[in-house]
């Protein structure tokens, strides 16, 4: 393999002279990262071998669109393939493919598809500008030294140099701001200050342009991003996204301004927002679509799988954390992820339950996460959101949860109203769908109050209250977490409280769901759930609508729910479908209530909604306690025609009575009753004494809850 001539290795944005050693020498050995450069080489390859092009304008989705993207990631992969094999023709097509875009990007007018975003001039939004400038510096980094003065000089002065000085100056306001749209733009005038040795460009990203290191600038964003726990505000699928930026620039200050001791810096902020991150995913690698967010993202996304080897690079790795690569199947082409080629030892840990505060001092509230293995090691979770409002792309559920059982989310999460890069969809944007009915309460696993989205859908109002945190028990056979909502509705005080049973007679654990309102005057209360499936069987029978659907509402979300059947409820529910392989039961106390199976799609001509499926539990009441279980059980397989234990063992749920001291359930299953005491005073702690007379009977126990059998 031929290799470059030797060169001062501050050239290279991400490589140090000794990391490029090691990783050619890996590369050609048998392993993760060896696999994962033949992948790069196979994708990029074909266009390679063709010359640039580069085109105009077009808006988000358009075919101009995806290739600006296109030409920005092949610039990148060149960059490293040229560092690894030596072989000139991958710079020749970055020097061209830069060439052509310095020839006419300052002729090129500001995007005429103007978006809530300033445009760049090839790209609708200036986002994408500073995503394309970030890449193209990590490119160009790589093969700079190849060109004379004269290319590099056009190449900067009229491609590079400008886009920083749109960034800055014409965007400053938006280059300071602490969001993940500033944090790509610092990051990328970052990286190309580093790329084309400007060192007045590395201080603006890494000081901010007041230079105060507070109002802007990369320490002020890994500053004020993340809570104490790292979570990020805007939920898992922004953070992803903003921990790609995140990584590349931190790589690139340890190896150029090692005195900034970026890795430690804020008590290792880097290394406690990757963990978060990874903490939030479902078991099966996908990102829960917590506020506006797409249901596929995952853990093999690129800026996870940057994250994962910085992390192992930086910080070290545990079984967990070597689990969750080996599950991306692939690995960031880097010297940092030399350090993920240890195998995951057999049964290797899974993330385990955990509390994300929220808010920068983590006061406002949290994101609650249990998790608990069966026999065969599948892995059940539940996620409640107590925690704040998620800014400009938040949803309008707090106490909302989500519910993932054997490969499956079962209580599902809408995500965002968006065709992404669907040209014909709004240019793959934002539809006002999102607004009307994916980001409203009644679209998420919640408690709606009077039909009406929680703080009456303002986003001001939102971010002025928060969930608070009432208790959490992460460890053992019985997993509990409790939060309340005191301002989100006028008048109506809300307490819900999640439970993961692990009990013998059961294949998966038993999820128990609380939620609890508390009002001096009456109100219709609606408990929402999301499902995806077939019906097999309903106590009491469901009457379908065998006339026209008719919306159920006509704002809040309601105008796009059809009512397909009901149920009039006297003495509890029982409802089974069957999602893939596995069958789900649901159990509820409901006593004077109403079943309403609903559909989604109503008033939506230009079908911009998916069709999905739901439940709405509906009573009214001024107190009122919603106390529900959910199984998991049996197994459909149609090509084997195989079908067993589609009954469940689960039968019904009592309440036996509730206050503001404690609730009291019961759970009946086939051949054992469970009773069920949980504390609902606010100031309650593991040894606090409660105790409850129910009829004649005394319920008493110590602490947040307790589980009794018989």
């Amino acid at each position: 393999m031929k290799q470059p001539d030797s060169i001062s290795p501050a050239l290279f944005p991400l490589y140090s002279a000794v990391q490029l050693e090691a990783l050619r020498a890996a590369v050609i050995e048998p392993g993760p990262v060896g696999q994962s450069l033949a992948a790069l080489r196979q994708r990029f390859e074909p266009w390679l071998a063709v010359p640039p092009e580069v085109p105009g304008q077009g808006e988000a989705g358009s075919d101009a669109h995806n290739r600006h993207q296109l030409n920005y990631q092949l610039i990148e992969a060149a960059g490293s393939l040229y560092l690894l094999s030596g072989e000139q023709r991958y710079a020749d097509w970055i020097e061209t493919a830069l060439t052509r875009y310095a020839n006419v990007y300052l002729s090129m007018d500001f995007h005429p598809q103007r978006n809530t975003n300033p445009p760049g001039r090839l790209f609708h939004q200036m986002l994408n500008e500073t995503m394309w400038l970030l890449y193209a510096s990590l490119g160009y980094g790589c093969v700079r030294h190849t060109f004379d003065a004269a290319r590099r000089a056009h190449i900067e002065g009229w491609l590079l140099r400008p886009m920083v000085e749109l960034f800055t100056v014409r965007y400053a306001h938006d280059f300071d701001h602490i969001h993940n749209h500033g944090l790509w733009a610092v990051a990328a005038v970052g990286l190309c200050g580093i790329a084309i040795g400007e060192p007045r460009f590395v201080d603006m990203a890494v000081d901010g342009l007041a230079g105060d290191r507070r109002t802007g600038g990369f320490l002020a964003q890994i500053s004020q991003l993340f809570s104490p726990d790292g979570y990020y505000i805007e939920g898992p699928y922004y953070h992803r996204f903003a921990i790609r930026p995140l990584c590349l620039f931190a790589e690139a200050l340890q190896l150029h301004r090692p005195e900034l001791e970026i890795y430690q810096f804020k008590d290792r902020v880097i290394r406690t927002t990757i963990r978060a991150l990874l903490a939030t995913a479902y078991p099966d690698g996908r990102f829960p679509a917590l506020n506006d967010a797409s249901r596929s993202m995952s853990i093999r996304d690129e800026g996870v799988l940057i994250a994962v080897a910085i992390h192992a690079a930086r910080y070290g790795c545990d079984a967990t954390l070597l689990a969750t690569a080996q599950q991306q199947g692939q690995v960031w082409v880097h010297p940092a992820a030399l350090a993920l080629a240890d195998t995951a030892p057999e049964g290797a840990g899974h993330w385990p339950s955990t509390e994300l505060r929220e808010g920068p001092d983590g006061t406002r509230g949290a994101q609650g996460f249990l998790r608990s293995a069966n026999a065969a090691g599948e892995i059940s979770q539940v996620l409640m959101n107590y925690g704040q409002h998620g800014m400009g792309h938040g949803h309008f559920d707090t106490l909302g949860i989500t519910w993932y059982s054997a490969g499956d989310e079962v209580l599902r999460e809408y995500g965002f109203a968006r065709w992404l890069n669907v040209e014909s969809k709004f240019g793959g944007r934002y539809l006002p769908e999102n607004k009307r009915y994916a980001r409203q309460t009644v679209a998420h696993n919640c408690v709606v109050v009077d039909g009406a989205c929680q703080n009456g859908f303002d986003v001001a109002r939102a971010d002025a209250v928060h969930g608070r945190r009432h208790f959490f028990v992460g460890e053992g056979d019985v997993q509990a977490m409790s939060a309340r909502a005191d301002e989100h509705h006028p008048g109506v005080h809300m307490q819900r409280s999640v439970l993961l049973l692990t009990l013998p007679e059961l294949a998966h654990p038993l999820l128990v769901d609380l939620y609890r309102l508390v009002s001096d005057s009456q109100h219709q209360y609606d408990y929402a759930l999301q499902y995806s499936g077939q019906i097999t069987a309903s106590t009491p029978p469901l009457v379908a609508e065998t006339r026209q659907w008719q919306a159920l509402g006509e704002t809040d979300g309601y105008q796009h729910l059809f009512a397909t059947a009901r149920a009039s409820l006297g003495d509890g529910l029982r409802l089974t479908w069957l999602q893939g392989r596995r069958f789900n039961t649901w159990a509820a106390a409901a006593s004077e209530a109403e079943l309403l199976c609903t559909l989604s799609g109503a008033g939506d001509p230009d079908s911009n909604l998916r069709r999905e499926s739901g439940f709405l539990l509906r009573t009214r009441a001024a107190t009122h306690l919603f106390a529900s279980a959910f199984e998991t059980h049996g197994l459909f397989d149609e090509e084997s025609e195989r079908c067993h234990g589609a009954r469940p063992c689960l039968q019904a749920v009592r309440v036996l009575g509730h206050d503001e001291t404690g609730s009291v359930l019961q759970i009946l299953l086939t051949d054992q009753v469970l009773t069920l005491m949980l504390s609902n005073r606010p100031d309650v702690r593991p040894e606090t004494e409660h105790e409850l007379l129910i009829g004649d009977t005394r319920y008493a126990w110590s602490g947040y809850l307790a589980c009794r059998r018989g």
